[in-house]
């Protein structure tokens, strides 16, 4: 998926996002993949997760794997 195609995809920002600006958008793209970007530069890099590595993704933030020491 290219990046015209995701100027079409519906971005969803999280309700406990701060005014900060400091957090992530999420799009949920066909076939179960999903597209992270930085919700201040949306302009920016995109990640792009198959159904698979969402789910070990989710599951790392959730066990706390990706916190910083």
């Amino acid at each position: 998926m290219g990046t015209d195609e995701l100027a079409n995809v519906a971005w969803v920002k999280s309700t406990r996002s701060g005014a900060n600006g400091n957090s992530v958008e999420v799009a949920f793209l066909d076939g179960g993949r999903v597209a992270l970007r930085d919700a201040k530069n949306p302009q920016g890099p995109v990640l792009r997760f198959t159904p698979g590595e969402w789910s070990a993704f989710v599951d790392g933030v959730v066990d706390g794997e990706l916190r910083t020491p």
